[in-house]
């Protein structure tokens, strides 16, 4: 089993920033892939960034060049840095370990 704990949402204006943070525990060995998917009001979860063991990286187009995914693999914990942040980032963000392991989500609201 593995543990996935998010931190580091909240309330942000557009055009601020936000770094999300995931810490894994448990059978993390086992661990290939991470990364953050986000589900907004009335919408279904999405991919928003994957980062593989071995470092590749995917992004949803709509945030490429404002977001960037790392991995601290030491630290077994994936970040989220959200720059340039729009209305439309608004939505629970989730942090996953292999397609099977979720994290409890943490709210982003990018709101004037």
């Amino acid at each position: 089993q593995v543990q996935l704990v998010e931190s580091g949402g909240g309330l942000v204006q557009p055009g601020g920033s936000l770094r999300l943070s995931c810490a894994a525990s448990g059978s993390i060995f086992r661990i290939s892939t991470m990364g953050w998917y986000r589900q907004a009001p009335g919408k279904g979860r999405g991919m928003v960034a994957l980062i593989s063991s071995g470092g590749i990286i995917n992004y949803l187009d709509s945030v490429k060049g404002r977001f960037t995914i790392s991995r601290d693999n030491a630290k077994n914990t994936v970040y989220l840095q959200m720059n340039s942040l729009k209305p439309e980032d608004t939505a629970v963000y989730y942090c996953n370990a292999d397609l099977k392991y979720w994290g409890q989500g943490t709210q982003v609201t990018v709101s004037s």
